[in-house]
């Protein structure tokens, strides 16, 4: 390029200024080999060198490391000195473009994109100066270049002449550099509607290689390549298109990645302190949807969060809470799940039926060069976020399986084709099932209604049951709301706090961490005592453990709402309201009408273990005698100790299907 010197001198006093004389001063110190450069800083500098470094970055980029290189050595010649390469690594460009929007036009130039990392390779070191030695003589040659590296094509020795060419890379006295695959995907809030989300290939090198995992959103600045691709099905001649990393920058860990602005914390602090903000607040979730008030409230505080702690001896409890919703059709469901996963600062929805293990999870995938990478599926990339799961009855049981890892540990851990990894899935659970009959019937308990395990209905922090009952005055109601919203008056369900403000507002929330004060943790304290209490009386367990931690969440998402410091008694109050609400509909046994744990925790009432209990201890005794238990004497006793027909059928028939008995012959009964 035509006057280099003068830019470089440029550039040396762009250098010297004392904002990057400082950050390269840091980073050589650090034993770091680069110095991130705003490009803005450049455009007011030298605005033709900026617009020169858009339109040919390769060469360009050269001459600016050079300039960074040569102040490292000004700054600390003797750490400098160790250095073999420095870089600038330019970030922050004016034009942002997205994945969708990269064209021909965009090649050799320098861009920048935003997205989330959805699949990183292993780092690999990559050849940049090789040094071969010839098999016959032992000559030694240097082999640089940009591109692929190969062996001499000839020695250069006389004694050579007319052998053929056999070289042997000494791999000590090479030089190599380390190189990573990543995949940026699209971020789902810009994806238009009904379209499949785009992915570009990006090449690291150097030390921003493992800067960014799966699941973490980034903003990259790289230069666009491409190369021919050569394979079925694909048009002759045409390029497949790669960036070559210049910077990456993480953007979005953590969920206060959201732009608040000081005037908009003001805001939200006088927000705070509104007597009627909590009810303000549940009026504002899902204003469409009519009723449901103590379903918006669980879905508001699933938002907000509790506080994540980490023990003395390393054991972590997670802070977020999983709800279900399940009932009848209609009730408006996934409108509700649908509206949380759009006001939560990071939000992921995904429906039972479409999802497998790998996509809620994560999945080992080979790319095209071969290597196998790690893919972030759904529950990852909503790290910090809420997870919405609508359908969940309609996954696969061996798919489901993947969700209790997520739902208990708030971890992913994959070990396959040589991967072995665990990636963080810090979100919230939100998911929505149908009764496995049609309509939710209250005569049969919790478990029998709903096609689920055990195992992952015991990790949810709260369960609810939306009814669909003709109740006159409510009908009424919901009709002339739903009626008014088809007829076009929208005013009438304006929320009192905007969808955009609530969803910063929530992202803010989260700095705040609440601690539990002596009143509330005495609330609580008696209320588990009390509950506990009942095995006395009744001899079923209405409460655990994992309640109790659930109602801790509970208040201490209450206390977030107010951006409080200190959970109250009144938030330990509204948790215990609201956990009572959902034991009343699923923690009860239906033939007794007693409170229950052990329907959502082992799946059987206590009234029901009982019963099965005696029907094996008969048969087993009628089995020793006999050698087999018949029908007849097992009925007749089962009678004898006051259970009816129907309960006994019923109880035969659950064994049965369970294993527990066989039947050898018509009439008779063995214990499997």
């Amino acid at each position: 390029m035509a006057g280099e010197g003068p830019i470089e001198e440029r550039l040396s006093s762009f250098f010297n200024q004392e904002k990057y004389r400082e950050m390269i001063s840091r980073a050589v110190l650090a034993g770091k080999r680069s110095v991130p450069v705003d490009f803005n800083d450049l455009l007011v500098f030298d605005s033709e060198f900026a617009s020169a470094l858009v339109e040919d970055p390769m060469s360009n980029l050269k001459i600016l490391d050079a300039a960074a290189f040569t102040q490292a050595q000004i700054e600390h010649p003797a750490q400098a000195g160790k250095l073999k390469r420095f870089h600038a690594r330019v970030r922050g460009l004016p034009e942002k473009i997205s994945i969708r929007q990269i064209r021909s036009e965009h090649l050799g130039k320098l861009i920048q994109l935003d997205g989330i990392v959805v699949r990183a390779s292993t780092v690999r070191p990559m050849l940049m100066v090789a040094r071969y030695r010839c098999r016959y003589c032992g000559r030694e040659k240097l082999v640089k270049s940009d591109d692929v590296i190969q062996p001499p094509g000839r020695c250069e020795s006389p004694r050579c002449i007319g052998r053929r060419p056999s070289f042997e890379l000494i791999q000590e006295s090479s030089e190599y550099i380390d190189y990573q695959l990543i995949g940026i995907q699209e971020k789902p809030e810009d994806l238009p509607p009904g379209q499949i989300p785009r992915l570009i290939e990006v090449r690291l090198v150097d030390d921003i290689v493992d800067v960014a995992s799966p699941g973490d959103r980034v903003a990259m600045v790289g230069v666009l390549k491409s190369t021919l691709e050569v394979r079925r099905g694909v048009a002759p001649n045409s390029l497949k298109l790669h960036l070559e990393g210049i910077s990456v920058e993480t953007v979005g860990k953590e969920a206060d990645a959201l732009l608040i602005s000081p005037e908009e914390e003001e805001a939200f602090r006088r927000m705070a302190q509104d007597k009627d903000l909590y009810s303000k607040l549940i009026a504002s979730v899902a204003p469409s949807i009519k009723g449901h008030e103590y379903v918006k409230e669980a879905i508001l505080l699933a938002l907000f969060g509790g506080r994540q702690k980490v023990f003395s001896d390393g054991v972590k409890v997670r802070g977020d809470v999983h709800l279900l919703l399940v009932g009848d059709p209609g009730t408006a469901k996934s409108t509700l799940l649908q509206f949380a996963s759009q006001i939560a600062p990071r939000g992921v929805y995904t429906s039972g039926r479409g999802s497998t293990a790998a996509g809620l999870t994560a999945a080992v995938v080979r790319d095209a060069g071969g290597l196998l990478v790690l893919e972030a599926g759904a529950c990852v990339l909503a790290d910090m976020g809420v997870c919405v799961v609508d359908e969940i009855d309609k996954m696969r049981p061996e798919d489901r399986v993947a969700m209790h890892e997520v739902m208990a540990q708030q971890t992913v851990s994959i070990a396959k084709g040589g991967i072995v990894a665990t990636l963080n899935a810090r979100c919230s659970i939100l998911a929505a099932a149908n009764p496995e009959l049609g309509r939710y019937d209250i005569y049969r308990s919790f478990n029998e209604n709903v096609n689920l395990p055990i195992t992952l209905l015991s990790r949810f922090d709260i369960i609810f049951v939306l009814r669909d009952e003709p109740i006159k005055e409510v009908d009424r109601s919901i009709a002339s709301h739903i009626v008014g919203l088809h007829g076009g008056s929208e005013q009438a369900i304006q929320p009192p706090i905007p969808p955009n403000v609530l969803k910063k507002y929530i992202s803010y929330s989260k700095r705040v961490e609440p601690v539990l004060s002596k009143d509330a943790m005495d609330v609580l304290q008696e209320f588990y005592l009390q509950m506990r209490s009942v095995y006395e009386r009744t001899s079923t367990i209405s409460i655990t453990a994992r309640q109790l931690e659930s109602l801790i969440r509970l208040a201490e998402a209450r206390a977030r709402v107010e951006l409080r410091k200190v959970v109250t008694k009144e938030d330990a109050e509204a948790a215990i309201a609201l956990m009572k609400k959902s034991l009343s509909e699923v923690g009860i046994d239906v033939e007794t009408g007693r409170p229950d744990i052990d329907v959502i925790m082992t799946g059987k009432p206590k009234s029901v273990r009982e019963k099965l209990t005696l029907v094996l201890d008969i048969i087993k005794r009628l089995q020793e005698q006999h050698g087999y238990a018949d029908d007849t004497a097992v009925r007749h006793e089962l009678e004898e100790q006051g259970l009816t027909r129907g309960e006994i059928d019923r109880i035969i028939n659950r064994m049965l299907s369970e294993g527990k008995i066989y039947s050898p012959k018509p009439g008779a009964y063995r214990l499997t």
